[in-house]
C-alpha cells in the first residue's frame, strides 16, 4: 500500500507538472518560410495568371489555412506584395528532420523546369506535399513514371486577382476537395495505396503522462478504505 501512494503522488507531480510547465517553443502557425530558387520552378495548383513557372529568386512560404488533414500553402514574392500561388498540401513524413528548410523536386525531362513536390519546414518531420490538376499530375506522372497526387475537383488553375482570404471561393473548394493518385499509366487510384496513412501527432508527451496521473489519482480515491464509525 506504502509503495502504490508513493507512486499515486508521483503521478500527481507529474500532473502538476504538466500543468504548470511552459508550453513549448512552437514554429509560428503559418510557417513563414523564405527560399531561393537557383533556376525556374513549375509550382501546382491555383496560381496567377502567368505564372505558372516560377523564375529563379527568392520567394515566401505561408500557410494560409490548416486542417487536420491537409494544408493550403501560398506562395508570395520576396516583399510579401504578390501572392502567386494557392496550393493544396497533405502531410508528407520524413525519417529526419534537418534545420533548415528542405524543397523537394519532381525530376522533368531535359529543358523543363523542375516541378515542386513538398516544402519541410526546419526542425519538423511533417512537411508538406503539393497536391496537382488532374492535367498537370498526369502529366507529371507520365514524364516521372511515378505516382502523383491530384484532386478530381474542377478547380481553375489560373486565377486573375490573387486568393487573399480564407472565405475566398477557391480556399474553400481546396478544403473540401477529394485527394487521389493518379499513375503513369493515367489509372486513378485511392491516396492510401501511394501515401502513409499515419497523420502527425498533435498532443504533447506531457499531456499522456497528465492523463495517467490523473487517472491513478482516481484510482487512488476510489480505492482508498472507508474510515470505521466512531462508536
Amino acid at each position: 500500500m506504502k509503495l502504490f501512494k508513493t507512486a499515486v503522488m508521483i503521478c500527481g507531480l507529474a500532473v502538476l507538472g504538466a500543468l504548470a510547465a511552459p508550453p513549448a517553443q512552437a514554429a509560428p502557425w503559418d510557417r513563414k518560410t523564405v527560399f531561393t530558387f537557383s533556376g525556374p520552378v513549375e509550382i501546382p495548383g491555383v496560381h496567377l495568371a502567368g505564372w505558372g513557372v516560377l523564375p529563379a529568386g527568392t520567394y515566401v512560404f505561408k500557410i494560409l489555412d490548416s486542417q487536420s488533414d491537409r494544408h493550403i500553402v501560398q506562395i508570395f514574392n520576396k516583399d510579401e506584395t504578390q501572392i502567386y500561388a494557392t496550393i493544396l498540401a497533405i502531410p508528407n513524413f520524413r525519417l529526419k528532420a534537418t534545420d533548415k528548410t528542405v524543397m523537394t523536386f519532381r525530376e522533368r525531362p531535359a529543358g523543363q523546369p523542375e516541378a515542386l513536390r513538398a516544402w519541410f519546414y526546419p526542425g519538423r518531420q511533417w512537411g508538406e506535399e503539393f497536391v496537382c490538376p488532374k492535367a498537370k499530375a498526369l502529366e507529371i506522372a507520365k514524364a516521372t513514371n511515378m505516382p502523383v497526387l491530384f484532386t478530381p475537383a474542377e478547380l481553375p488553375m489560373e486565377v486573375t486577382e490573387p486568393v487573399k482570404t480564407t472565405d475566398a471561393p477557391v480556399v474553400v473548394e481546396l478544403r473540401r476537395a477529394p485527394i487521389m493518385a493518379i499513375t503513369p499509366a493515367g489509372e486513378e487510384v485511392q491516396l492510401a495505396q501511394v501515401e502513409p496513412t499515419t497523420l502527425p501527432a498533435t498532443a504533447s508527451g506531457l499531456w499522456m503522462w497528465a492523463l495517467i496521473g490523473f487517472v491513478a489519482l482516481l484510482g487512488a480515491m476510489l480505492l482508498q478504505p472507508k474510515a470505521k464509525p466512531v462508536r
